[in-house]
């Protein structure tokens, strides 16, 4: 309940701040910019927008700060800590933005260049920034002063901490963004200047560059600085959005760098094969791939030793294994895959000019094979790079390599390759077998003899690469006699039951899907205990803890046992398993209300599909970073 009420406070609390806000720069323009003249409705929009928004702001914010003060939920709350980072995001990015415009101008007027063509506000004026940068700093100021005050009284701070987490990424982010960027058009400038002397155009793009290195170069550098000695905490070097962002920024990096790679050696296989132009011309082609291939190529090299750090924060090394392989897979799958692509298509137009099929242009039969060897050239070393370690460490004898076999991971990728092999073969076949039917009645066109090699081709890649990683599996569940499995055989459990037996079958049960190779007693708890039964772990009902058994031998036993007790919640009368205080609570405050309250279930580790999503998740934000910034460039090519 009390949720819902936060939200609905601190959501109509932003929305009407923003109003205020963005209509007292409205209304401050239009004094200073002499437009009350022409600007009639701009005023009487300006004037509507902060006579509505103020009583809203303020009975929702004065109301909000009342339940902050008296009560430590509200104030801990993780929607207190949204809002109140969320402002300062939300007012001092278009603080940024306005001084990115600013700058921008004036360095064009400087360099008599058209103002026009600036990155970011290009159809503003130095009043137009000049009014709603300090006006954003009055907001930002007084709720820094709130955030500040509220973390010296924090009775908990660990929601405040993601919170604040989240937001020193986001300017990470947004400063590295700038500086990619920034480096990117600076680059792709020096080697189109040939071009642009020749027709005098285009220099407002450094302009733009220097701006955004400028700007964003310091925001990156601090606010990296901020969460790199912020690793001193245990709960930054264990935060799964910091995982999460590394894998990001260095999959994206890696992609980028490599896909821009591919362009720069298809442009210089096309030129050497004939398809020469211009050298300025030349010189653009090629710039184009490294302004993007370097500072990806960079940001790729940087967080991927950071993202080695953050496997090696791990304590645990199965888990840090699993992390790993989930970056060497996705790279091993990219690989593979523009590698198979490569080489079918090579294959192709190698069977196209055989049978005369082959359609080439200016630059002959070069500029056909170009696009397959570039792909080729880029996606095998990236494959055998990153596929032969994960073979290496599956091919260990020892817990390495047993853990390596059984990973989520290795079996994902490989059934996956399989399924794509499997589907992709299958539909080779039917375009073989469509094709020989169609000759056979008479259908055929004088392209049989090509097509029938295309799709036999092709029909060929599929098998090697479905029976190849079919053999690779095939050798994981081959080897399961591992050292892990006699590690499990040498190990043993006794279970007390209750004495109807169900405790000790469930507990057997699942003992058999999950370590089938343990051994597992069962005893009655009501019974006396063989004085000479040695085991490693105990398994008890958690009834057991709380009610001592009936045999006084037993009690005994327990007590003296010297091994580790594993205690699994059951179904007693008037006992609930919880996993905090915050749950104790609750559950008090629901029988003190008449209300039936239910055993709540053990925490649990995260699991490996957990970092499977996180990762994918990561790569949807890495190609929707991808997608704004080939929409920032087409946007500044566009100027």
């Amino acid at each position: 309940m009390k949720t819902i009420r936060r939200l609905y406070f601190y959501a109509v609390a932003f929305i009407s701040l923003e109003v205020i806000l963005w209509g007292m720069i409205s209304l401050v323009r239009s004094f200073f910019g002499n437009r009350i003249q022409n600007g009639v409705e701009t005023l009487a929009q300006a004037l509507s927008l902060i006579l509505v928004g103020v009583p809203i702001f303020l009975f929702h914010w004065i109301l909000a700060q009342r339940f902050a003060a008296k009560d430590d939920e509200d104030k801990t709350a993780t929607v207190r800590a949204v809002f109140l980072y969320g402002i300062l995001l939300a007012t001092l990015i278009p603080v940024t933005q306005n001084l990115i415009a600013l700058f921008t101008r004036i360095f064009l007027s400087i360099a008599n260049l058209q103002v026009d063509r600036a990155i970011i506000g290009a159809s503003q004026t130095w009043v137009d920034n000049l009014i709603a940068i300090p006006i954003n700093l009055v907001i930002a100021a007084y709720f820094w002063n709130i955030l500040r005050v509220e973390w010296t009284s924090l009775t908990d701070t660990e929601n405040f901490s993601d919170v604040r987490r989240l937001y020193r990424f986001v300017w990470m982010l947004y400063g590295l963004l700038m500086v990619i960027f920034g480096v990117q058009q600076t680059v792709s400038f020096i080697f189109s200047l040939p071009t642009k002397l020749l027709g005098n155009v285009g220099f407002e793009s450094i302009i733009n560059a220097i701006v955004l290195l400028v700007v964003g170069a310091p925001i990156w550098f601090f606010s990296w600085r901020i969460l790199q000695n912020a690793l001193a905490d245990p709960a930054e070097k264990e935060s799964f959005l910091r995982l999460g962002i590394l894998y990001l920024l260095s999959l994206g990096g890696v992609i980028t760098a490599l896909t821009a790679g591919g362009n720069f050696i298809y442009t210089i296989l096309t030129s050497i094969f004939g398809d020469f132009t211009t050298w300025p011309n030349f010189f653009a082609e090629i710039g184009s791939s490294i302004s993007l291939g370097l500072p990806f190529g960079v940001m790729w090299a940087y967080y991927g030793i950071q993202l080695n750090q953050q496997f090696a924060f791990d304590e645990n090394l199965p888990r840090r294994a699993g992390k790993k392989r989930i970056y060497f897979y996705i790279l091993s799958l990219i690989g593979l895959v523009a590698a198979f692509f490569g080489t079918a298509s090579l294959l192709s137009n190698v069977i196209d000019l055989l049978t005369g099929s082959a359609h080439l242009g200016n630059g002959g039969f070069g500029r056909e094979i170009a696009g397959p060897l570039s792909a080729l050239i880029v996606g095998v070393p990236v494959w055998i790079l990153t596929w032969l370690p994960m073979q290496i460490e599956a091919f260990n004898n020892g817990d390495v390599g047993d853990h390596a076999r059984r990973s989520i991971v290795r079996k994902s990728y490989l059934y996956f390759v399989i399924f794509l092999a499997v589907i992709g073969g299958m539909a080779a076949a039917v375009g073989l077998v469509f094709t020989l039917i169609s000759q056979l009645l008479g259908g055929g066109d004088s392209g049989f003899v090509n097509s029938l090699l295309d799709t036999l081709q092709i029909l060929v890649l599929f098998a090697i690469l479905l029976l190849y990683h079919f053999f690779s599996l095939r050798r994981d569940t081959n080897t399961r006699a591992g050292v892990l499995e006699e590690k499990q055989e040498k190990f043993s459990v006794l279970v007390f039951d209750k004495g109807d037996g169900k405790f000790g079958e469930a507990v057997k049960a699942a003992f058999k899907k999950s370590a089938p190779k343990v051994t597992v007693l069962v005893t009655n708890a009501n019974e006396k205990v063989a004085e000479d039964i040695k085991v490693n772990a105990i398994v008890l009902p958690g009834s057991l803890t709380i009610k001592a058994p009936a045999s006084p031998n037993v009690e005994a036993w327990i007590n003296s046992f010297d091994g580790t007790r594993l205690v699994v919640p059951d179904e007693a009368a008037g006992v609930y398993w919880l996993n905090d205080f915050g749950q104790a609570a609750d559950s008090a405050r629901a029988l003190a209300e008449g209300q039936e309250i239910r055993p709540q279930s053990a925490a649990k580790s995260t699991p490996a599909w957990a970092y499977v999503a996180y990762v994918l998740a990561a790569l949807f934000l890495c190609q929707l970073l991808a997608i704004l910034l080939s929409l920032g460039v087409s946007m500044v090519a566009g100027f």
